[in-house]
């Protein structure tokens, strides 16, 4: 099966020009400036075949937004290849721009006085789409949304929520084969994130477009995805499935107990790190390997009512990771002056 996107050896830097504070410094630097060399993306290597959902997952920075961009053509690469569609992205030719959408939550393509449906009238015409054809795909976008009441309302006096879905129906209506996703949820509240997943996940199920999504919430990507990939400083250091994250970054077992109303603190001490302590109810944070051990001495030291052993929350392990990369983040990846 061909891929629907295929990237080899992908790298992208940046030079950023460090401007000093104060307004001697700032005339010092007309003549002598610094500046910072940044690797967004290092090399990375991946193929997502045709109907895929597949997560970026990463720490601020790791270079999720910049992938996206080189995939749709925003940016172009330091080097590298990719392919999406068989299209070079950053040739920008018209006939990718007709095969692909990209939807950034913190961004709007919408005009802001202007009513959705007029926004919508304009992509028609740039994407050279049949009136029947538009009319047809615009109307059924807008019933799965539960917004065709809203259509002709200007986008300025839409809810963020209400906004998201009408940047959704503007990307989709030229069917695109394959859709980038950046944070499309971002600020939004409980009720229109779970309207959003509803509809990305039903929407992919019956057209089975290529769907690449990055998102800081994990109950995104538990509900929408299969396949993770998770980058760290401009490389991709884990792809594969949710419970595969489990396995490669939960280092630790969670162990609850309901014991006997006797025991104290002071007996679970050495166990490992004690979360929580309610009589007769306990929890236990425990290394993998170490998890037999500590067993055997629960069960040795007095009566054990009832026991589990348990991963901890995916969003947890994530989190610890995601704050482990922070802190080991070194100057390969903030970059050098020169």
């Amino acid at each position: 099966m061909t891929a629907a996107i295929e990237i080899k050896g992908l790298t992208k830097s940046f030079r950023v020009y460090q401007k000093p504070e104060g307004l001697l410094a700032s005339v010092a630097g007309l003549f002598r400036r610094r500046y910072r060399h940044v690797e967004a993306v290092r090399g990375i290597n991946l193929t997502v075949t045709p109907g895929e959902f597949v997560a970026f997952l990463g720490p601020n920075g790791a270079g999720k937004t910049t992938t996206l961009k080189l995939l749709s053509g925003v940016l172009t690469p330091t080097s590298g290849e990719a392919r999406v569609l068989g299209h070079v992205p950053w040739r920008r030719e018209n006939r990718y721009r007709r095969r692909f959408a990209l939807v950034m939550g913190q961004k709007n393509q919408l005009w802001w006085d202007l009513p959705a449906a007029e926004s919508f009238r304009l992509h028609q015409h740039i994407y050279s789409l049949p009136r029947t054809e538009f009319e047809r795909t615009r109307d059924d976008l807008a019933e799965m949304l539960s917004v065709t009441h809203l259509l002709q309302q200007p986008v300025r006096e839409l809810s963020l929520g209400e906004r998201m879905k009408m940047e959704l129906i503007a990307a989709l209506l030229h069917s695109p084969e394959v859709l980038f996703l950046d944070e499309p949820t971002i600020g939004l509240d409980v009720v229109a994130q779970h309207n959003i997943r509803a509809f990305l996940r039903d929407y992919q199920q019956r057209r089975g477009v290529t769907i690449v999504l990055t998102s800081h919430y994990m109950i995104d990507v538990a509900a929408l995805c299969h396949r993770v990939v998770m980058m760290g400083r401009g490389r991709i250091v884990y792809d594969g499935s949710l419970d595969g994250i489990v396995e490669r970054f939960g280092g630790h077992k969670v162990i609850s107990l309901h014991v006997n109303g006797a025991w104290s603190p002071e007996l679970l001490s050495g166990l490992g790190e004690l979360l929580s302590f309610e009589p007769p109810r306990a929890r236990l944070r425990v290394a993998r390997g170490d998890v037999p051990a500590v067993l055997q001495r629960i069960l040795a030291a007095g009566q054990v009512l009832d026991l589990s052993v348990e991963d901890p929350p995916l969003e947890e392990i994530v989190a610890a990771w995601f704050a482990a990369e922070r802190s080991d983040d070194g100057p390969s990846r903030r970059g050098e002056e020169v």
